[in-house]
């Protein structure tokens, strides 16, 4: 794995991390009155990608929140659906652990070359 790969798997972990505390925060507001769904700005995991294949740093990139206003909302304004929420949270949670498997592979094969292979 190149250098470039290990840091698209860092921002993979980053934007995972960062969607889990996003949909953990809807899943707590189901029943708050006019509470809007949030959600993480997937157009900034998509520059990520585009970067590391064009050999850019990774190191700008900040993912975005943003409101969720397209969602159809309940009789008490609330537009959070429970079920697509979890639905999404246990797509999001194999989405970190295999960047967190590749990652882990990645140090402990650099670990080896350090210590010569052993």
């Amino acid at each position: 794995m190149s250098i470039p790969s290990q840091k698209a798997l860092e921002k993979l972990l980053d934007y995972s991390a960062l969607k889990h505390k996003i949909i953990g925060q809807n899943i707590a507001n189901s029943e708050t009155k006019n509470y809007k769904r949030r959600e993480v700005d997937f157009q900034e995991m998509l520059k990520v990608g585009i970067q590391e294949i064009s050999g850019d740093s990774t190191d700008k990139i900040k993912f975005g929140v943003k409101i969720d206003e397209d969602s159809p909302a309940n009789s008490d304004g609330n537009n959070v659906d429970v079920n697509k929420e979890m639905a999404d949270m246990a797509q999001n949670s194999i989405m970190f652990k295999f960047a967190s498997k590749k990652l882990s592979s990645y140090y402990s094969t650099l670990q080896g070359v350090i210590r010569g292979g052993k």
